[in-house]
């Protein structure tokens, strides 16, 4: 699988200040992970707290969020989680799903994808 980073647009819970961040696509990460700094300094505030089993298999607890994205020229709120300083920053599947985009490997870059939605009739 192509690794390869994206920049993406974090912003304030207003949507009126935005801050640049150079994010690597996960779609094995569900949470977009962003630096816990950079989400205080757009004035966004955990509204819970999540466990995280981590690569090592230790259970981390982290703060938990919402705050607008901006990717690929759109804007929608998603799900953030703030984590240490220094550690990569991640676009994760949620986030992804959100903005209707999917991963192309083999070029290393976010296309479009329709959204998938099971209905039943009674």
């Amino acid at each position: 699988m192509g690794i390869f980073y994206v920049d993406v647009q974090i912003g304030d819970p207003q949507g009126q200040r935005f801050e640049s961040v150079r994010a690597l696509v996960d779609a094995g990460s569900a949470y977009t992970i962003l630096p816990a700094s950079l989400l205080n300094r757009l004035g966004v505030e955990p509204h819970d707290t999540r466990n995280f089993q981590v690569a090592d298999g230790r259970i981390i607890t982290r703060g938990f969020g919402q705050t607008w994205v901006r990717l690929d020229g759109r804007e929608n709120i998603s799900p953030v989680v703030f984590w240490d300083e220094g550690t990569t920053s991640l676009l994760g599947a949620v986030t992804l799903e959100i903005f209707g985009l999917g991963i192309d490997t083999l070029n290393r870059r976010l296309v479009p994808v329709n959204s998938m939605i099971a209905t039943h009739t009674i």
